[in-house]
């Protein structure tokens, strides 16, 4: 029988499942006329609107986390510095994650998305020196095989090979590297879930406020007065934000790798939500490739938790 915190865990990890296949619908059925990046903008924006009344709940209890007058200043120092960096990232992050969905198309960006581990894999072998099994490294070459092939729109052909989708990979390679360095220092600290949101969101917001103000300075006032357009922007940031936030509160109750196995077909119900809400077609390349990656995800997991029970 499965313990009351596994259970938590798992029905936070599915929680997280859906929201992640309801993110690139609703970013893709906001009204048209507005660029990306006022949309990364302004869901930005509320999504730290929402993560600010619990991050000053907590500063009122007794968890603190960074702002403990236990931790030194150094290292609140370092954690701050490491905040704002990858809060840049995240910014930028979110801006290719909404002009790759609009570009690539819900489907084909929401399985880019799901090369994640290929990028993990490349910064804990080149920075951690941590060594790959042939198991892992030949479900890594399939897993490339398997995205060059969705990214060609099923051609396999370089010639086919779309600009769009590359953008979509940047989505994944920006988080990899930012999720190594928060857990290689955060996690070093007492920081909270809310915390890190908080920041990772706030640093974004002010990014994206910054490239805003110097590529598109009318874009502020014309998105702000268009209530259908910050309706989407609204939804978007408190979809973004909650998921955020539970997968947090759920990989406290579970082992990583088992919340992100839960969470892995997500694309496939983003497939299906973009066909009924957004009219897209499903083609049998985008499906042939999701059960690939899937599979190869699911592999590099169990070859991962295999290495780990050798090596304890």
């Amino acid at each position: 029988m499965k313990s009351a915190s596994t259970s938590t865990g798992i029905s936070l990890a599915l929680v997280c499942l859906a929201l992640l296949a309801t993110m690139p619908v609703i970013s893709n059925a906001r009204p048209d006329g507005f660029s990306a990046l006022s949309f990364a903008f302004y869901l930005s924006l509320w999504q730290l609107v929402f993560a600010t009344p619990l991050f000053i709940w907590e500063l009122r209890g007794p968890n603190r986390g960074l702002f403990s007058s236990e931790l030194t200043r150094p290292a609140r120092r370092r954690a701050f510095s490491v905040s704002i960096f990858t809060g840049i990232l995240f910014g930028l992050s979110i801006y290719l994650y909404v002009l790759s969905i609009q570009k690539a198309g819900a489907a084909n960006a929401a399985i880019a998305i799901q090369a994640y581990p290929l990028f993990a894999i490349l910064w804990e072998t080149l920075f951690l020196k941590r060594k790959k099994t042939l198991p892992e490294l030949a479900l890594t070459a399939v897993l490339i095989l398997a995205l060059a092939y969705l990214g060609t729109g099923g051609t396999g052909r370089i010639s086919g090979l779309s600009v769009w989708f590359v953008a979509a990979l940047g989505v994944p390679f920006l988080w990899s590297i930012a999720h190594v360095i928060i857990k290689e220092e955060l996690a070093k600290t007492p920081v909270t879930p809310a915390q890190v949101t908080f920041l990772r969101v706030g640093v974004s917001a002010a990014f994206l406020a910054i490239i805003m103000a110097i590529a598109e300075p009318t874009g502020f006032a014309a998105a702000a007065l268009r209530s259908d357009y910050q309706t989407f922007a609204i939804t978007m940031g408190l979809v973004y934000y909650l998921e955020l936030l539970i997968w947090f509160y759920a990989v406290r109750h579970i082992d990583v790798s088992l919340a992100s196995t839960i969470t892995t077909p997500w694309p496939a119900f983003t497939m299906v939500l973009a066909a009924i809400v957004l009219g897209d077609k499903i083609e049998v390349y985008q499906i042939v490739t999701f059960l690939i990656v899937v599979l190869c995800i699911n592999g590099l997991m169990l070859a991962s938790l295999r290495k780990t029970r050798e090596n304890s």
